[in-house]
């Protein structure tokens, strides 16, 4: 975001679940943070945990979040095909559902453009390589100037 009038700081853990998110939150939310862009889950979804576990924990990063002034906004996530139909059903679903419960904004899918494609990923089909991250990097800047959230 070069040239832009704030500066961005990746807090994420390779490997990372949502109830390890909440165990580093208050480091995460340390300094003079205004923004969260929350993008977890997808580790939670790719190990098979319960769903409704890793909602209620998202809901917890969401609520302590918002008690330090923070605005939140949440980054979506699929779960790749072989999880099967139900499971990658109402993991999709969790996000918006918990965008609308706590009035927050949603970017729908965050590897929009770069999941399920070959040339956008690694050799294990589900991370980014640098030109997957270039696109998801342009699409998040593109969705926080839609959404009025870049000043």
């Amino acid at each position: 975001l070069e040239g832009m009038p704030f500066r961005a700081r990746n807090a994420g853990v390779s490997g990372s679940t949502t109830a390890g998110l909440l165990e580093s939150l208050d480091w995460t939310l340390a300094g003079d943070v205004h923004t969260l862009f929350l993008c977890v889950g997808a580790n939670d979804g790719l190990r098979g945990l319960d769903l409704a576990r890793s909602q209620e924990n998202i809901s917890v990063l969401i609520e302590r979040a918002r008690a330090k002034g923070i605005r939140i906004v949440l980054a979506g996530m699929k779960m790749p095909p072989n999880y099967g139909a139900d499971y990658s059903r109402r993991f999709e679903v969790m996000f918006p559902e918990l965008a609308r419960r706590h009035g927050i904004k949603l970017m729908p899918f965050l590897l929009e453009g770069v999941g399920g494609r070959p040339e956008m990923n690694i050799a294990d089909g589900i991370h980014p390589n640098e030109a997957g991250h270039r696109t998801i990097a342009e699409s998040v800047h593109k969705f926080l100037l839609k959404e009025g959230l870049l000043r």
